[in-house]
């Protein structure tokens, strides 16, 4: 009987452990209890319905949409098209891209971080998204071993003065409320500002830049951590980095691999699901910056799947990549799912614009009322409060990642009006697919991410070739 009574409270003690609940008997989500993406892969390796899941918000409103359609100023009149092809559509968020090739790029182009803060000024209702790389060169094909040297340098402020100076120049130039998606689709090998060679590192990194780019007056950017859907080369929940300095939780979504459907999507190893559940349970809403078509050709479903899961979550907002193959308005391959997209979001009048947003319902003390701001986009302005976290990725930071140790002799003065002496301006892919701009197609190297493609966007005038930017798609299958 005692081998007995042994072996059943062993048994019980698996079931607890199965079914998510840990010693306070607290639940965890599908994605906090698949740590060991490296040593066991697959979705047969967990069972799905084992652990209760935490309630995912509805989405209350419209969510605010928009499309990458270029990254250089002259892009911009681009969105405006875009909306006369959706029946009048209130394209409310624009999406663009900083350069990586050098530490110049990374600290924005003056002008081009101008005109785009223009746009978002020029409306109340607007949104600018901007991806920043963390490490220059973001596409060199760098070896592991250097990657983690790099990451270690910048936690330990060897960059600061990079961001810092982008932080002041957004700032001055009325784009402080920007989304900042920094150092996506960490969880993949394309980038150089990728998470894999050293998690710890990286997760330090980003909380120093976080630091830094908070500790200038008038900043209210949010924080959007976003990896590629699915386990790529390592699991996205070992890079992320702290609920206090993470304010969205995104994923890039494509339609690949080929032969896959909407529900793999949903249900696999750090999927849809797990990303919705694992945001529900911090209190984050989620996004959705690129998403579109890729390995299954013009796919109508996958259209019509992807609008209604993010409308029918708690999304942020959501910006499709709009080039070929993934896109939808002057992307030609996809008649079927361009028809669907119009369908579905021609004629939206976006999300309405609260006059005050409520920060208490997230425990982030009281925010002054401010027309123009809407839930939860400025949770980071709320009496300077951080978001509430649990003791596993929400640590207080520590003195190397606190803004008061940035480095001497950083610039304190506001930007001039002209570029950075060295900096480059950022290049985009042309929505369209001239024969002169078609992206030079390459293998993919995992199933979530591609090789980024050539860009073919160039400056008004210009004496060099532009820079390639971070955040393409290989064209290739």
């Amino acid at each position: 009987m005692r081998i007995g009574r042994l072996a059943l409270a062993a048994s019980a003690l698996l079931l607890l452990t199965t079914a998510g609940l840990g010693v306070g008997g607290g639940s965890l989500t599908t994605a906090d209890r698949w740590p060991g993406g490296d040593e066991a892969a697959g979705p047969s390796a967990r069972p799905r319905a084992a652990a209760p899941r935490p309630t995912t918000r509805r989405a209350t409103h419209e969510v605010p949409f928009g499309a990458f359609v270029g990254s250089w100023d002259n892009y911009i009149p681009q969105i405006a098209r875009l909306s006369n092809w959706l029946n009048g559509a209130n394209l409310q968020v624009g999406h663009t891209y900083l350069a990586g090739n050098s530490w110049g790029d990374v600290e924005g182009d003056t002008k081009v971080l101008a005109l785009w803060s223009q746009w978002r000024l020029s409306d109340q209702g607007r949104t600018l998204v901007l991806n920043v790389p963390m490490l220059v060169p973001n596409e060199g094909d760098l070896p592991d071993d250097e990657v983690a040297e790099l990451l270690n340098q910048g936690a330990h402020g060897a960059f600061d003065q990079h961001f810092l100076r982008l932080a002041r120049k957004l700032v001055a130039l009325g784009g402080g409320d920007t989304v900042i998606v920094l150092g996506w689709e960490m969880n993949g090998i394309t980038y150089t500002s990728r998470c894999g060679p050293d998690p710890a590192a990286w997760k330090a990194y980003w909380r120093r830049i976080i630091g830094v780019m908070r500790s200038v007056p008038g900043q209210k950017f949010r924080f959007d951590f976003t990896p590629n859907r699915g386990l790529d080369a390592i699991a996205w929940t070992k890079c992320y980095p702290g609920d206090d300095v993470v304010d969205v939780i995104g994923t890039d979504s494509y339609d690949q691999p080929a032969g896959a459907t909407f529900d793999d999507y949903v249900r696999e190893p750090y999927g849809l699901q797990d990303q919705v559940e694992f945001a529900a349970r911090r209190g984050k809403p989620v996004s959705y910056p690129e998403w579109g078509l890729f390995r299954n050709g013009d796919n109508p479903e996958f259209v019509r799947r992807m609008v209604d899961w993010m409308r029918t979550h708690d999304t942020l907002y959501q910006t499709v990549t709009d080039y070929c193959p993934h896109g939808f308005w002057e992307c030609r391959n996809n008649p079927r799912s361009s028809a669907v997209y119009r369908q579905l979001l021609g004629g939206s009048k976006g999300a309405p614009v609260p006059i005050e947003p409520p920060c208490p319902q997230l425990g982030l003390g009281v925010l002054p009322p401010r027309p123009g701001l809407r839930p939860p986009l400025f949770s980071r302005g709320c009496s300077g409060q951080g978001q509430p976290g649990n003791p596993d990725t929400s640590a207080a930071p520590s003195p190397s990642t606190s803004p008061t140790s940035l480095p001497t002799g950083a610039a304190t003065s506001a930007p001039a009006t002209s570029s950075p002496t060295g900096a480059t301006p950022a290049a985009s892919p042309s929505p369209a697919a001239p024969a002169t701009a078609a992206p030079t197609p390459s293998p993919a190297p995992s199933p979530s991410t591609g090789t980024p493609a050539k860009p073919s966007a160039t400056p008004s005038a210009p004496t060099s070739p532009p820079p390639a930017i971070s955040g393409w798609r290989s064209l290739d299958g």
